[in-house]
Order: C-alpha cells, then sequence, then structure tokens
C-alpha cells in the first residue's frame, strides 16, 4: 500500500483509505487492530510482531479510531472484520471467485457456506473446521494447510479468536496458497447467525461495544470494562510523552 493510505499509530502502520483500495490480486496478510488486540499484544511479543508484519491493518474499533485523532489529528474511519468481509464477497460474486472458511465449528461453517450460496452465488466456498485445542501440532498445521492448498482460494478466512489466528497465519503465511489472508475471528459466527451482530444504527453511532456489552457480557466485558481505560490511559500517556518531546 502507498505511504499516504496508512498511518503511524504507536508501533503500528495502520491502514488510512477506503475498503475498496483493497484488490483481491497480490498475497496480502490483512488483521484488525482494536483497544483489545492492542493491550493483549503488549503482552505477547508474537502477536505483536505478527501485526506489525500485517501488510493491511484495518482500524476496528472506536479506540483506534480515536486515538488516530487524539495522537495524529486525523480522521479514520473504523472498517470492521465484518466489513471487509461483506466486501470481498461482493468482489468475489463480481469476479466468479472463491474463499476458504478456515476456522470455527463445522456447524458455523455448513451455515456459512449455506448462506453464501444464496447470498452469493458465483462464489466458490470451501470450508476445514481445526482441531479445538489451545496449539496446534505439526500435523495439525500440515492438514490446515493442505486443505486450503488444495482449493487455492482467492481469500482465506481464519477464524479462530485473537491472537491465535493472527499468530498461526504469521508462522504459515509463506506456505499458504491464496491472494488475500484474513484473520476476521467472529465474523464466522455473526455470518453465521449463531450471534448476532449490533444493528447498523448502534454500529453508526459508534456503540457496537456497548450494545455487544449488554448482550454478550461474559465474552467481551474484560475488553470494554477492563481493557477499554487501559487503551485511554496508553493513549493519553503517549500523548503526554510526545508533547513533552516537542518541547
Amino acid at each position: 500500500m502507498n505511504k499516504h493510505e496508512n498511518i503511524e499509530l504507536f508501533d503500528y502502520t495502520v491502514f488510512n483509505s477506503s475498503i475498496d483500495k483493497i484488490e483481491i490480486q497480490s498475497k496480502y496478510i490483512i488483521n484488525t487492530l482494536n483497544q483489545f488486540s492492542f493491550n493483549m499484544a503488549e503482552k505477547d511479543p508474537a502477536f505483536k510482531k505478527a501485526l506489525i508484519n500485517s501488510d493491511i491493518l484495518l482500524p476496528d474499533g472506536v479506540g483506534i479510531v480515536g486515538a488516530a485523532r487524539i495522537l495524529k489529528k486525523a480522521r479514520i474511519k473504523k472498517i470492521a472484520g465484518s466489513d471487509l468481509h461483506m466486501y470481498l464477497l461482493h468482489r468475489l460474486e463480481e469476479q466468479k471467485g472463491s474463499c476458504f472458511y478456515l476456522g470455527s465449528s463445522d456447524e458455523t461453517l455448513r451455515l456459512i457456506k449455506r448462506t453464501i450460496a444464496v447470498e452469493f452465488p458465483h462464489v466458490r466456498v470451501e470450508t476445514y473446521s481445526p482441531p479445538f485445542k489451545a496449539n496446534f501440532n505439526a500435523e495439525d498445521n500440515q492438514k490446515m494447510i493442505e486443505a486450503v492448498n488444495e482449493f487455492k482460494p482467492d481469500v482465506l478466512f481464519v477464524g479462530m479468536t485473537a491472537p491465535k489466528q493472527e499468530k498461526w497465519v504469521d508462522a504459515n503465511k509463506e506456505a499458504i496458497d491464496a491472494k488475500l489472508v484474513c484473520s476476521i475471528g467472529a465474523v464466522f459466527d455473526f455470518y453465521s447467525g449463531t450471534i448476532k451482530r449490533p444493528g447498523k444504527i448502534w454500529i453508526k453511532l459508534g456503540l457496537e461495544w456497548f450494545v455487544r456489552l449488554l448482550t454478550e457480557p461474559a465474552h467481551v466485558w474484560k475488553r470494554y470494562v477492563i481493557y477499554g481505560p487501559i487503551f485511554v490511559y496508553m493513549v493519553f500517556r503517549e500523548k503526554f510523552t510526545n508533547s513533552l518531546t516537542k518541547k
């Protein structure tokens, strides 16, 4: 991507352009950055490395958008994993392309394939549900890579939750035969309908996080109640440090 299409934020190069600038032609690793993943990466060097190594790092969250405004006086637009997912499916439909879903359960993947068959009938789809475990062994990795490479998708969607998915992609990216590799986590559940994403009005108001906190408290409360304030502190500490440096 060109330099003017990114913004430097903390240690990261964050995408700062329209989503329609993303083309399905070269091999790109696409990840997302939000306040929760930022905080996790500060304690997990392998995760931080994976995010830094992204070819495209999307600003997925009002926290990142706010940080860009406070630290860089830049207005960037939030691009969630769901936004990327739908944009790419529309592009694949136009191009009669293919995508592969790696992650989640067989049932979730079945629902995804069923939905795509209706909404995007010209998109070829294949899926693979890896074993549910904290760490994959060499045999697991080989089976996953072989399943993807046999299909050779234009786009590989990886949904294993962060930071597992990003670290797996970073470790195996050279062996993966796909044009775009996108770690999109919860999007698998949203698109399959197993978890309902908040409505567009809440998203436009920047309150998607609040609705998810009310509807999925056990799953997301830490990222908003604990890591939210921590991220705000990090932003203003960075702003204060920068102001001292300029004096």
